[in-house]
């Protein structure tokens, strides 16, 4: 890692102590005894929601099921023998979160991740003129009034495969619906909100002309996200986060990317997977007990939610497709380099 992006992550990373454990509601609670001892007093959180120790271990539960996320959430926790420290949601147009559902959710010490994409309808131009303002604050007055507590908020997530160059989808485009919406919310009260920045994680989309031009800016972004999925061309933990292709020789991979872009900005795998290879068994079991090998390599990276579904756009991603693959994943998800760091009482 370049020196300066350990200087600029290394000043992130002063926060408070993290709380004293507490049951887990809904959950077993034989889980937390087969966690072992987590958040060690000398872990602690920042106000931008930064772990000092390793990084989250969350979950997208039983996306495509139909199963509610609060009962997807418990199913999920108990497959994979640990709670949740993040629980990624998704919302859109005037949906108002987070529910109360989520809110139960996050009273057991967990944090959510919540996906919102503004307008179906609007384009990007005419959220940043106010289209839905009202919409805007109608949330921002129910966030104020139900949820004080901190949240991971993305806004319209991967929008890549999204631009345009007329039409009003263009980046700036994105640029100034992003930042109108997380201005908006913010003169409304809502500062509570830690904002995510998600890139697709797709080098065909990494080395278009207008890329560079999607971030909205330091101001109105805390984390950078990015949703790599382990499809054929990925081999390994280092593979998924580093992905080029021989077709975009240009590309030096997203990670070493944001480590230049955003040195010191922590990273968050907001959905990553690894989809079911029929042919290749071992594939799953393999790729997880990789992560568990090389994700020290990556300090940058401070969250990984992984994305649970037996119907993702391409492919089965169910962390226990297999008894290997459960075991695999079962076995990262307890390890110590994800459970460091207890989430804050909220």
């Amino acid at each position: 890692m370049r020196r300066t992006a350990l200087i600029g992550l290394a000043a992130l990373l002063v926060g408070c102590s993290a709380a004293p454990s507490t049951p887990v509601q809904g959950v077993r609670t034989d889980l937390d005894s087969r966690m072992g001892t987590r958040g060690a007093m000398s872990c602690t959180v920042t106000a931008k929601l930064i772990p000092t120790c390793g990084a989250w271990w969350g979950i997208a539960p039983d996306i495509f099921t139909g199963r509610r996320v609060d009962a997807a959430t418990v199913r999920a926790e108990r497959r994979m023998g640990r709670r949740a420290d993040i629980v990624h949601v998704y919302h859109r147009g005037g949906e108002l979160f987070p529910t109360p559902a989520e809110r139960q959710i996050a009273q057991g010490r967990r944090l959510l991740l919540i996906n919102w994409k503004p307008s179906m309808t609007a384009s990007w131009a005419e959220v940043a003129s106010g289209a839905v303002d009202h919409r805007i604050d109608i949330l921002a007055a129910y966030i104020k009034r139900t949820f004080p507590g901190r949240f991971f908020l993305t806004i319209h997530h991967e929008p890549e495969n999204d631009v345009r160059l007329d039409g009003g989808y263009s980046a700036e485009d994105y640029v100034a619906m992003f930042r109108h919406v997380v201005t908006r919310l913010r003169s409304r009260g809502v500062t509570n909100a830690v904002t995510v920045m998600t890139y697709m994680g797709a080098p065909n989309w990494a080395t278009k002309p207008w890329f560079d031009k999607l971030y909205p800016g330091d101001d109105v972004v805390d984390w950078v996200g990015l949703d790599p999925y382990a499809d054929t061309r990925v081999h390994d933990f280092a593979g998924l986060v580093n992905k080029t292709r021989p077709d975009h020789p240009q590309w030096p991979g997203f990670y070493r990317w944001m480590q230049s872009r955003f040195p010191g900005k922590p990273i968050m795998l907001s959905e990553w997977g690894a989809f079911e290879r029929p042919d290749m068994p071992q594939f799953k079991p393999q790729f997880y007990a990789s992560v568990g090998r090389q994700i020290s390599e990556f300090p940058q990276i401070k969250a990984l939610v992984y994305f649970d579904s037996p119907a993702a756009p391409r492919g089965d991603t169910r962390f226990d497709s297999t008894v290997a693959a459960d075991r695999a994943f079962s076995s990262l998800a307890g390890g110590p380099y994800f459970s460091g760091t207890q989430v804050p009482v909220r």
